[in-house]
């Protein structure tokens, strides 16, 4: 059995009867359309929300942060069941969906906005996340770039980010007018973010085909 496969088996088991509390954890890891996609398909993972944080513009658009100098990462809240899984399962995760050895950005997607990052609450989910990210270094057996932060405010991204893996509504992209699912897919090869991760985590890339 990989990590992986006893991650993902972690996220199955009930830990407690019906009604767990829900919860939730921040983490940046590059595109957030990425991230919501990768987390949606977790066992336990109620939702995964695009947004921003860690910066200090208030209410920030894409264009301001895309553009640079507001301080905040493409980030995704996701929401879970307590009684499934936990934050130091979705963590390890985390890990290896991303390049945690990159503080220049993931994939194409360079500067600030695109680093990676995990945002904690409280003293528990930092101890998880510290864990989580002293696995994945000494299963690499490279220095991980990655910060663990204090969580901030989080702002919710503009509707259009929301889901935008399996949206129905045509864009226009390089390759011509594609739903979004389409060109998500198109973005996701062309970017090369599943060949990075397979090449670092092998067999225990959780999201990787």
């Amino acid at each position: 059995m990989t990590l992986t496969t006893r991650i993902l088996a972690l996220c199955l088991l009930t830990l407690v009867p019906m009604k767990a509390a829900a919860a939730e954890i921040i983490v940046a890891g590059g595109c957030f359309w990425c991230v919501e996609a990768d987390f949606e398909k977790v066992p336990g993972v109620q939702e995964a929300i695009s947004g921003y944080t860690g910066g200090k513009t208030a209410n920030p658009t894409y264009k301001q942060v895309s553009k640079g100098g507001t301080g905040h990462y493409e980030a995704v809240r996701i929401k879970y069941n307590a009684g499934r899984t936990n934050p130091r399962a979705l963590y390890d995760l985390f890990f290896r969906s991303v390049d945690p050895t990159d503080a220049g950005g993931q994939f194409c997607d360079r500067g600030q906005s695109y680093r990676t990052a995990i945002f904690v609450s409280d003293q528990a989910q930092r101890q998880a996340a510290e864990a989580a990210k002293a696995a994945a270094e000494a299963e690499l057996g490279r220095t991980i770039v990655t910060p663990i932060l204090n969580a901030g405010p989080f702002y919710k991204a503009e509707d259009y980010h929301q889901d935008y893996y399996k949206g129905s509504n045509i864009v226009l992209t390089r390759f011509g007018p594609l739903t979004q699912s389409k060109a998500y897919k198109r973005y996701r090869n062309a970017c090369g973010r599943d060949q990075r991760v397979r090449q670092l985590w092998g067999k225990n890339a959780p999201f990787v085909n």
